[in-house]
């Protein structure tokens, strides 16, 4: 049987790797996220470029014991914060790079994000749950 440790550290490995690409990706290509950017957010292409270095920082904050907690509270903290931007995104329609994604994507996209907020504080070590210690009901 996996114990809490191995599945959080696997989980850890895999969302520093996501969100290290995906900070890689803001970076490299910001025109995507521009074009999901709600209009009232201020100076769109320095936001776009921020999230992606908080993206990377957040990655690497998660591999370092000292930073983890930390880590895992922004990165949840940032997935909150960019959920506009996924819902402007699916309410829009918004075509990027020519295409033009359905619900099929963006139901399952948005349904996520809140696993995405308890995965970032589960691998950083902020909550337990749902793999804490179980309490007896015998009294």
């Amino acid at each position: 049987m996996i114990r809490r440790g191995q599945w959080r550290s696997a989980l850890r490995w895999l969302l520093a790797l996501f969100y290290l690409l995906a900070g890689v990706a803001h970076l490299r290509t910001p025109e995507p996220f521009l074009a999901i950017t709600p209009p009232w957010v201020p100076w769109p292409l320095q936001m776009v470029l921020f999230t992606g270095v908080c993206e990377i920082l957040g990655a690497i904050g998660l591999m370092i014991p000292r930073f983890r907690r930390a880590a895992g509270i922004m990165l949840a903290a940032y997935a909150i914060c960019v959920f506009p931007a996924n819902i402007h995104h699916a309410m829009q329609g918004i075509a990027i790079g020519g295409t033009a994604l359905g619900w099929g994507y963006h139901a399952p996209r948005l349904a996520f994000q809140p696993v995405l907020v308890w995965l970032a504080l589960f691998a950083g070590g902020v909550i337990d749950w749902p793999f804490g210690r179980r309490v007896s009901r015998e009294s």
